[in-house]
């Protein structure tokens, strides 16, 4: 069963601090990757809770698995751009393992919300 409100959802709360922790994480790097590896991962960073809020506004369960696929799909651009940054020496290694380790936390709790839309009983069309 679904909830009423998106913002009910502890994965999209989930993704809204995790977007707002690599908001802060990108915030050292240098000022020419404004437009570039910054800004890019902001919009990945951003697209996770996004994608949820928009798939639960659709009207079916599988509209709401396309767009929890799409989440999924940015937390993977997110891990790779905050290793990047990583290689590059933007940020020290260190500080990247909790930020991946939530990625990882927050792509299982998608996954078990695909796996419960999938059971989910169908409904029946109105006669």
């Amino acid at each position: 069963m679904r909830t009423r409100n998106f913002r009910d959802l502890l994965v999209w709360q989930r993704s809204m601090v995790l977007a707002r922790d690599l908001y802060l994480f990108s915030q050292v790097f240098p000022k020419d990757e404004t437009y570039g590896l910054r800004g890019q991962l902001r919009r990945a960073a951003v697209s996770v809770p996004s994608n949820i809020a928009e798939g639960h506004g659709r009207l079916s369960d599988l509209g709401f698995r396309v767009f929890l696929g799409q989440a999924r799909g940015s937390l993977c651009e997110v891990q790779t751009q905050v290793m990047l940054a990583a290689d590059l020496g933007y940020v020290q290694p260190i500080s990247i393992s909790p930020l991946l380790d939530e990625c990882d936390e927050i792509a299982r709790m998608i996954n078990g919300l695909i796996a419960s839309l999938k059971k989910a009983p169908k409904k029946k069309a109105a006669r």
